[in-house]
């Protein structure tokens, strides 16, 4: 196949390879020719279509026609311009679709912890409450590390990380809360065996308050250093507490537990014309399968939602979860206009290369990673999950941030799906699934799953299953490529004055 129109009400339809001028199109009895060579993810017009008309592809409005087209034409962000304002008054007009998806009992091997939740991961980290630290603890981590590789520590499946930031002083309100509560997310992570809280002494975040908003933590697994108090080598004691949480983590165990206890972060980047088409319906269905078995998945990127959005909130479970996603749009919006941007300013260079032409034409595809259950959740920056289900998350789509933030409501992965390729993973598995085989291909070292099965054949309930499992292994242990490669930082959203 060479193309494929995605909905029955399309005024487009997408190229699966790249077509040449000449070559014909055949729709609804009608054989159009193309006007122009046009790339493999990209847009064909099968319709004649009037300027300021709309333009359709997922069954909605991706903008409007800059100009006179002709049916056979190469539709790209040249002749077609955003519909896309400022805020906007929504009503509430639920779907409430029934999902038919059996329960499967299925099950990973994951750490339980205390207070119920389940790591994937056992691994001992170093939080700073502030960026003046941060050599401190990179240092404490590799003596640590130097240890246990000579045998002077037990050898275990514990990897040992510090979180290095640039904030946690000088900031104000919105911006030092956002710091603390991601770092909190971090502290009580599940993924972690063991924490030192590194801090300075004097900041702004200062250590006793950040303690305290740890609440009920596990005491004999998160330690506190304040360096400025630290009578003499501050590394020789962070090493010592340090050691010894290692110790500790080293003891635990893999224990079966049912997959209704995973919870997964959604995300794209590097997005191309193939990620409505395979990788994002793909998680989408994954998400959809999570939610039947009563595990959680959440959506974020919120400017990525622009165009897409009434479908979101028409399926929220509530009128109070509609009025709350209502927010999250609006309040991103007036965050944008509050800086002089138009709520359209996207998508990137990458993504129109790839053939995503408008916001909406990005967002329309971007929220399919959430398939078709209702939203049972929505979150603000920095809060920690309390509903199981489909969540959506208050983060911008910049991709250190968001999968920091999905990762810091208490996902222990990112399912991350990209046209055009990333290596970065935030501080949990960051999974990158490709939506074209080209890029698996070439990328072997980036790439851990491959979407693009899907326009070569593969059903989607196949590919869908090789999913299940996968995901499923990732849990269990097995490590995706940015864990095997070392890529891992943390990215704290930023938006007011640094003293």
């Amino acid at each position: 196949m060479e193309y494929i129109k995605i909905n029955p009400a399309d005024s487009v339809v997408v190229c699966l390879q790249p077509m040449q001028k000449g070559e014909s199109i055949e729709m609804d009895g009608q054989v159009i020719e193309l006007l122009q060579d046009t790339p493999a993810g990209h847009k064909v017009l099968i319709n004649d279509t009037k300027a300021g008309a709309d333009i359709i592809k997922y069954g909605y409005p991706i903008g409007h026609a800059a100009e006179d087209l002709k049916a056979g034409q190469w539709v790209n962000e040249h002749n077609l311009k955003t519909n896309l304002k400022g805020t906007l008054t929504y009503t509430y007009e639920p779907v409430g679709e029934q999902l038919q998806i059996a329960c499967e009992n299925r099950t990973f091997r994951g750490y339980e912890r205390p207070n119920g939740e389940v790591g994937i991961r056992n691994e001992v980290w170093v939080v700073p409450t502030v960026g003046c630290v941060n050599g401190v603890a990179e240092r404490i981590v590799n003596i640590v590390e130097q240890e246990v590789a000579a045998g002077l520590l037990p050898v275990a499946d514990v990897k040992l990380h510090a979180w290095h930031h640039n904030y946690g002083c000088s900031q104000l309100s919105d911006d030092h809360e956002n710091t603390r509560k991601i770092l909190r997310d971090i502290v009580l992570h599940p993924n972690t065996g063991g924490v030192l809280v590194l801090s300075l002494g004097c900041e702004n975040n200062q250590p006793e308050d950040f303690m305290a908003m740890l609440g009920d933590y596990d005491r004999e697994r998160v330690k506190l250093l304040v360096t400025q108090r630290v009578d003499g080598d501050e590394v020789a004691e962070g090493t010592a507490i340090l050691r010894d949480l290692y110790r500790q983590a080293a003891a635990d165990v893999r224990t079966e537990v049912p997959a209704s206890k995973l919870r997964v972060g959604l995300k794209c980047g590097g997005s191309d014309g193939f990620s409505g088409i395979t990788a994002n319906p793909l998680v989408g269905e994954f998400s959809d399968w999570l939610v039947a078995q009563g595990g959680t998945s959440i959506l974020t990127e919120v400017p990525e939602m622009f165009g897409a959005e009434t479908i979101l909130m028409n399926r929220c479970e509530t009128p109070e979860l509609f009025e709350q996603t209502v927010k999250l749009i609006n309040d991103f919006k007036e965050y944008f206009l509050s800086h002089g941007e138009p709520v359209g300013e996207n998508p990137s260079p990458g993504n129109k290369a790839g053939g995503i032409s408008t916001l909406e034409d990005k967002a329309l595809g971007c929220t399919q990673k959430c398939g078709r259950a209702p939203v049972s959740g929505v979150l603000a920056y920095g809060d920690r999950l309390q509903a199981s289900g489909l969540n959506l998350l208050s983060a911008p789509g910049n991709d250190l941030v968001a999968a920091t933030a999905l990762a810091s409501a208490g996902c222990q992965m990112v399912l991350f799906t990209t046209g055009r390729g990333t290596p970065f993973g935030t501080f949990v598995p960051t999974m990158k699934i490709s939506t074209n085989s080209t890029l698996y291909k070439n990328k072997p070292n980036w790439i851990d799953f491959n979407a693009g099965k899907l326009v070569e054949g593969t059903p989607m309930p196949e590919l869908l299953q090789q999913f299940v499992d996968f995901v499923l292994e990732v849990a269990s242990g097995r490590e995706v490529q940015n864990e095997v490669n070392g890529y891992r930082e943390i990215s704290i959203f930023k938006n007011g004055v640094t003293l």
